[in-house]
């Protein structure tokens, strides 16, 4: 009878524990907001703070797409982003079937040299990738931003390994059926690996999203800058909007926290089970 008595106050605690959590988590993002919705008027910088704003206005909102191409940056960011997430669920999804599925000498190396990539970092292969992109005379264009998101090490890791979770009797069937390997790729593991497809794409459109060094580095013309470029622009040495800047900010998390709250339901079911299912 006594556990069963703390049973609901260990949940209520929690439950508290976790709300509070959450409110730390998610203040910074309601400062941002109500910074943003500050009339022009009002004092951003009193003490106290207050987190309402009392004279609510969208006033930076619509400076912000007035006195800057705000839109010209949220294009080409949308288009990198989405071109990025094609290429990689693509790329990386035949690379690892392959990796996870074909039996040929050398697979193992490939595979550790695929993982052993994951640990360079991106500033290392910078000053040569800039050199390629030269090269190739794609500077100053937006598939020099593409280019380098093609593929990625750690997407291949992470469908290789949803690969390797489907049945093989699923495979066998197909097979039986009369299914190529790559239909067996198409048919078969493609849908089974539906919940690491997505979460591959989320990772990548919220990396490239915010992406702000490589575009730094190869891109000089405005009107190809992105959302991150796009908003260090409304900072300058000599006028500095607080209120601009919050708005920019908030318009650049909105497409992200979207498509998180549109794509997290199909992130849950595992690969095997979507599977099996299927």
């Amino acid at each position: 009878m006594k556990r069963l008595r703390t049973a609901p106050l260990a949940l209520a605690l929690q439950l508290g524990l976790l709300l509070l959590l959450a409110l730390v988590m998610l203040m910074p993002l309601l400062w941002l907001l109500s910074t943003s919705l500050k009339g022009p008027a009002e004092d951003i910088f009193s003490s106290p703070p207050n987190l309402w704003p009392l004279q609510p206005s969208l006033q930076a909102y619509g400076s912000l797409f007035s006195q800057s191409p705000m839109a010209k940056y949220l294009f080409n960011s949308a288009l990198v982003s989405g071109f990025s997430v094609i290429a990689n669920l693509l790329f990386c999804s035949l690379a690892a079937f392959p990796l996870a599925r074909m039996q040929f000498r050398g697979r193992g190396m490939a595979l550790a040299l695929v993982v052993a990539t994951i640990l360079i970092p991106f500033q290392v292969v910078m000053i040569p990738l800039y050199v390629l992109m030269v090269q190739l005379g794609l500077r100053n264009t937006l598939v020099a931003l593409i280019l380098p998101n093609v593929a990625t090490a750690f997407g291949i890791f992470l469908l290789r390994q949803s690969f390797l979770a489907v049945p093989v009797e699923l495979e066998e069937a197909a097979r039986m059926d009369g299914c190529s390997p790559l239909g067996e790729w198409w048919n078969v593991l493609i849908p089974a690996a539906k919940a690491d497809l997505i979460t591959l794409a989320m990772f990548i459109f919220i990396g490239t999203w915010g992406d702000f060094l490589w575009p730094l580095v190869i891109l000089d013309d405005p009107n190809l800058y992105t959302l991150p470029l796009g908003l260090q622009q409304l900072s300058s040495s000599f006028s500095l909007d607080w209120r601009l800047v919050a708005a920019g900010s908030v318009v650049s998390i909105l497409p992200v926290l979207f498509i998180f709250i549109l794509l997290q339901r199909f992130i849950l079911p595992s690969a095997s089970g979507d599977a099996v299912k299927g």
